[in-house]
């Protein structure tokens, strides 16, 4: 009886350990695989790689085993054990999920080389235990061992899915140099022009533009959503290009967190046009200088033939230095800052001036300096960013013989990218401004100009600031907070920690300290607009961060 209740204790232990692996999968998928990072946010709380509730019930089983250690043939100690386990095993409420795991047929090979390791981990820990002579004769303590062992596989669970990592790195490699040559393929016969789009922000944006404006005379194809990195990019590919043979223009979307990225994403698309949008300390912290940022978005102009197209935000400093190398030949800037009466010699083609903002969109004219022409615009984007977005894209659009009339007739219709700068109305008469897919200094004085547009009734700003800016981040997120005290009437802050200099930035503008809400998760955020918010009222939704970033 005894040996049936040591092995339930093996296998409820090694149940709970995997379900903390497949728990800690969706962590591991949201830091994209990279173990470092992985194991940075693991160690930076004590409760995530030290959780309190298994550590109490291994220390309590482990007592009152003890103390029924004269229990005949030991059941008593195992039935302990049995209860202990349970308890320990026993998955809590994951709390506010925002991002579901995704089974993806990688995530699938890397759970089942994870829990081949938690399976030998126990394997190996029962044989050890197994030839300890003296645990035999002491029922309470083999109990005790055994409950050791499983505590040990079950805080190895996040280290499990590190060590499957590495196991099937070769098999990745492999499996992720078909999927490029499969890609590769499907762009030699397909030989669309390739046009690159980087920068800190912004590449979305100006894709969905440039994507929308060609397909006015062209037929254009941009990669989805926000599928900007190598893997990414031969889904889009895969999925969709190689179905359709047709299209003439293949806009690219191109990030990166480390220099050498948009190298290799270059080595696959080989673009014939390059745009460069913003150069800023997003992803700082991953970088570790706007240098090295610099570095890895020039990637993209190295990369174009000598008889491609380079394609710049003149007001943009690292940018316009970028546009300043003279690589390639052909480049063409773009400004929103200049007087077009002003342009120095070899400054921006493109040109917008006589600006002006609403809450129906933007109005503004575009001069193009080369040829003279100019012709106004009006489009139903709103943020001021979004001038300098479609200026690149209609400059791509001129270059590809595109007349700047119809580039404006194209813009009148633009739509904005998915939760960026996306406004609407509810039922209950309630404006939402949408602007939670990622917040950076630029983009989110934008949003909160919108928002102080608005003239009647609330304006709620709820967010969780910005994040990965590195150094600048306190500083960049109290600039925030003093920005956000010139056009909220109300601010919900996500999460304590990260949002405090925000916190600290309205106050120092005089903002009433009675009208700001620090709250721990969104849907708590949500909550309170639903229940204090009425018609005319507006609410912000700026930046909304991954789960590791849940507290």
């Amino acid at each position: 009886m005894l040996n049936i209740l040591i092995l339930l204790i093996a296998l409820i232990w090694f149940i709970g350990a995997c379900l903390r692996t497949y728990r800690q999968a969706r962590f591991y998928q949201i830091e994209e695989y990279m173990s470092l990072r992985y194991l940075r946010w693991l160690f930076a709380t004590r409760s995530r790689w030290l959780p309190t509730r298994p550590l109490i019930a291994l220390a309590l089983g482990a007592v009152f085993s003890f103390m029924m250690s004269e229990s005949p043939d030991g059941i008593l100690p195992g039935i302990i054990g049995l209860v202990s386990a349970s308890a320990a095993a026993y998955p809590p409420p994951e709390g506010e999920v925002k991002k579901k795991f995704r089974a993806t047929a990688r995530a699938k090979r890397l759970l089942g080389a994870a829990f081949a390791v938690e399976a030998l981990i126990f394997i190996v820990g029962l044989l050890v235990i197994s030839r300890v002579s003296f645990l035999s004769s002491a029922p309470e303590l083999l109990v005790i061992a055994v409950s050791a062992l499983g505590f040990i596989a079950f805080l190895a669970a996040p280290f499990a899915l590190v060590v499957g990592n590495l196991i099937m790195t070769p098999v990745e490699a492999w499996l992720r140099q078909r999927f490029i040559r499969q890609a590769k393929q499907v762009l030699d016969e397909i030989h669309p022009v390739v046009i690159g789009i980087t920068g800190s922000y912004g590449k979305t944006s100006t894709k969905t533009a440039l994507a929308h404006i060609l397909n006015g005379r062209y037929k254009a194809y941009a990669t989805p959503k926000s599928y900007n990195t190598l893997m990414g990019i031969c889904i889009a590919i895969n999925n969709d290009l190689a179905s359709d043979h047709s299209v003439d223009y293949f806009a690219v979307e191109m990030g990166a967190y480390v220099p050498g990225e948009i190298e290799r994403i270059c080595q696959l698309t080989q673009p014939q046009i390059g745009i460069v949008v913003e150069i800023g300390p997003q992803h700082l912290e991953r970088f570790g200088s706007v240098e090295n940022i610099v570095t890895a978005k020039y990637e993209l102009i190295k990369a174009l033939p000598p008889e491609g197209v380079g394609i710049f935000n003149w007001d943009n400093p690292h940018v316009r230095e970028m546009y300043e190398r003279g690589y390639p030949q052909t480049r063409i800037a773009v400004s929103r800052e200049i007087d077009p009466a002003n342009v120095p010699a070899g400054g921006p083609r493109f040109v917008a001036t006589d600006i002006t903002e609403s809450l129906d969109g933007l109005g503004f004219t575009v001069h193009d300096i080369q040829t003279g022409e100019q012709e106004a615009f009006v489009t139903p984007l709103l943020g001021l960013h979004n001038v300098t977005n479609i200026l690149l894209a209609a400059a791509a659009a001129v270059h590809e013989k595109m007349p700047l009339r119809e580039i404006a007739r194209r813009a009148r219709v633009l739509q904005p990218a998915e939760s960026r700068l996306v406004r609407q109305t509810t039922t209950a008469g309630i404006t939402i401004i949408n602007d939670a897919y990622s917040a950076n200094p630029v983009g989110a004085v934008g949003a909160l100009r919108v928002l102080g547009m608005h003239t009647t009734g609330k304006r709620l700003l709820i967010t969780p600031g910005m994040v990965e800016l590195g150094e600048m981040m306190a500083a960049e997120n109290l600039k925030l907070g003093e920005i956000a005290a010139q056009h909220a009437s109300d601010v919900i802050l996500v999460g304590g920690q990260q949002t405090e200099p925000i916190r600290l930035g309205l106050l120092s503008a005089g903002f009433p300290e009675e009208r700001v809400l620090v709250v721990n998760t969104l849907a708590e955020a949500v909550e309170w607009y639903q229940r204090n918010l009425k018609a005319g009222d507006s609410v912000l939704f700026l930046n909304d961060l991954p789960d590791t970033y849940s507290t």
